[in-house]
């Protein structure tokens, strides 16, 4: 894996958490996040951070080793198509934080959550048809994903 890659992915994955996090930190402190009914099974607070950080390497190692794999074998298309489903699941990824949390939109950040699960099931898809190791590695994410549009669905249901 080249390091000039690995700074790349790593770049857009912690600058999408980045983002994110502007607009989760100042709400889940607030008088409107405190009072939303929350399911059950919604995790300690302090699991958010670690399990994205986390996330976030894991994209960026396996995006980065997918992205040099395929350059290194000539399919520089398919690796600039990588790329750009990389780039459209990162927005997808920090806009479901400014969606739910800064315009405070249940509904629709549950299906931004539903579209970021498929996102990041295609990416996982995508890293395993070039290295299957690196897909089941990325396989976790579309788990988190679809685990965090269950949890949105059911904060937006109780909360109607």
């Amino acid at each position: 894996m080249r390091a000039l890659t690995l700074a790349k992915t790593a770049g857009a994955s912690f600058a999408a958490g980045a983002a994110g996090g502007l607009a989760t930190g100042p709400a889940v402190g607030s008088p409107w996040y405190q009072r939303l009914r929350k399911p059950g099974f919604q995790p300690p607070r302090a699991a958010f951070p670690i399990a994205w950080n986390i996330l976030y390497a894991d994209i960026a190692v396996v995006s980065a080793s997918t992205i040099d794999t395929l350059n290194e074998r000539g399919e520089t298309e398919r690796a600039r198509a990588y790329s750009r489903a990389l780039a459209a699941n990162l927005v997808l990824n920090a806009g479901w934080s400014w969606v739910f949390f800064n315009r405070r939109r249940l509904g629709a950040a549950t299906v931004l959550a539903g579209a970021l699960t498929a996102s990041s099931a295609d990416l996982a898809r995508r890293a395993g048809a070039v290295n299957p190791r690196a897909g089941a590695a990325l396989s976790v994410y579309p788990l988190w994903c679809a685990f965090a549009t269950a949890l949105s669905g059911r904060i937006w249901q109780l909360n109607r």
